[in-house]
């Protein structure tokens, strides 16, 4: 009796986390390990499906190879267990919005482990997750805090002291945490902060120095393409084109997807024409100014953004499929900027990611919050529990940026995505493994939605 008692103590103590769903990252993307022997002609496929892609009329990027995965990240698997622990920035469904965000979660001991950091201008982020679903994934463990790697790039040309000790703090956290669990495969990328920057190689040879992670630069375009797969099971099956933009802290890259009516199971495949603007929240703001915003300053920011995507050669929105039909084609977006814009829309307490991703947005829904944001002060900003100080001096910014991209492809809806390139890498490791084609992968514990899967409902 006393054991009986025991065992539905433990099982009712674990909470449970929502596995993330999405489609299978494009095989452009670096791969970290071959296909299994026995898939020699779908590897061939694959392969000359590739070789007639094309992205604004050149080959897709193969040059970014990985890196060797650091040894911290081979480790036996431990307790995950720590004093600083609390819930992950958006992975229990709830997000303060504030640094440090970490989460712990047991994982299934049936499924392989994969792990995803992501060092961008802004934020340093590590997700680590299981298959389960054919397409989806659990997450185990995750990591999130605003590290401003780009703060002060834009003047000088150069990572400052500041921002790179700030970075390899959270990235010591990270590889603590890699240290404690058995990873299969690991990815760990450094986007533009370290791509634009003088200094950015000198820095990488820093962190495996003091931290054992050893990251690899991505191009501008395996970005953009990542942006695409971890937001792919956001986009319906009724739907012909979208324009999908992930605004980050130093770069904004967009890209724009036809699909017809045979549609690939790698939304990446139908991309048509891509983009990646050397502007992002950090850079916008530093340049113009984030804590007071004028409405003549706002202006300024996006008039800044419209005549880069002005260089953007690229169809008018009419040439898009059905653009008047409101299942014909949409905007999506991944960043801080739109999940931020939901959640004030929703006038949440506290940012909650369950009630974000996935969210539809009207263009007056989106038009009305970017003018309610701007109205505010920089005291009203950082007040808000969805917007927080560590973000009250980039979201006009992001506006901006995302108020350029409305004029250029007009839009009577847009749906919000909290997830991005992590979410992407997962996804590519996965497949490139084939844990999903061979049937490995375990259900999710009940109770455990899909990540991602709630079509339909609010994000």
């Amino acid at each position: 009796m006393r054991k009986r008692k025991r065992r539905r103590r433990s099982k009712s103590g674990q909470a449970q986390l929502p596995a993330v769903s999405g489609s299978i990252a494009d095989a452009s993307v670096p791969k970290q390990s071959a296909a299994p022997s026995g898939d020699n002609s779908s590897r061939k496929r694959s392969k000359k499906h590739r070789q007639r892609r094309s992205l604004q009329g050149r080959p897709l990027a193969t040059s970014d190879k990985p890196r060797p995965i650091a040894e911290a990240a081979r480790q036996p698997a431990v307790s995950s267990t720590g004093t600083d622990e609390r819930p992950a920035s958006g992975y229990n469904g709830h997000d303060r919005r504030g640094n440090g965000q970490t989460f712990a979660h047991g994982p299934d001991s049936g499924s392989p482990l994969y792990a995803a950091l992501d060092l961008g201008t802004n934020n340093c982020r590590l997700l680590i997750a299981q298959p389960t679903r054919p397409g989806q994934f659990r997450v185990v463990d995750a990591f999130s805090r605003i590290v401003r790697l780009g703060e002060g790039l834009g003047a000088s040309g150069r990572l400052s002291q500041d921002a790179m000790d700030r970075s390899i703090e959270a990235l010591k956290v990270c590889a603590a945490k890699l240290k404690t669990r058995d990873i299969r495969k690991t990815r760990l990328i450094a986007t533009e902060a370290t791509r634009a920057a003088e200094n950015g190689e000198a820095f990488l040879e820093r962190v495996l120095a003091e931290t054992g992670l050893e990251l690899e630069i991505i191009t501008r375009e395996t970005e953009a393409r990542l942006a695409v797969s971890g937001c792919s099971s956001l986009v319906g099956r009724e739907t012909k084109s979208v324009v999908l933009f992930d605004i980050g802290g130093g770069s904004s890259e967009i890209a724009v997807i036809k699909i017809g009516e045979n549609r690939s199971s790698r939304l990446a495949n139908h991309i048509t024409h891509w983009t990646s603007l050397p502007v992002g929240v950090v850079t916008l703001s530093e340049r113009h100014g984030g804590q007071n915003v004028s409405p003549e300053s706002f202006e300024a920011m996006v008039v800044e953004v419209q005549d880069m995507l002005s260089s953007f050669d690229c169809p008018a929105i009419h040439t898009l499929e059905n653009p008047g039909d409101e299942n014909g084609f949409h905007l999506i977006g991944t960043s801080g900027t739109v999940t931020t814009l939901a959640g004030v829309h929703l006038d949440l307490p506290r940012y909650d990611r369950r009630k974000v991703d996935g969210l539809w947005l009207s263009d007056d829904e989106v038009s009305a919050m970017q003018a309610r944001l701007l109205s505010w002060d920089f005291t009203a900003r950082a007040a808000n529990p969805c917007i927080g100080p560590d973000r009250a001096d980039l979201v006009l910014a992001g506006c901006a940026i995302l108020e350029a991209i409305r004029r250029r492809w007009p839009s009577e809806r847009m749906r919000v995505a909290d997830r991005g390139l992590r979410e992407g890498l997962l996804t590519d490791m996965m497949a490139d493994d084939g844990v999903w084609r061979r049937g490995r992968a375990r259900r999710p514990t009940r109770g455990s939605a899909p990540h991602g899967s709630h079509e339909g409902n609010t994000q």
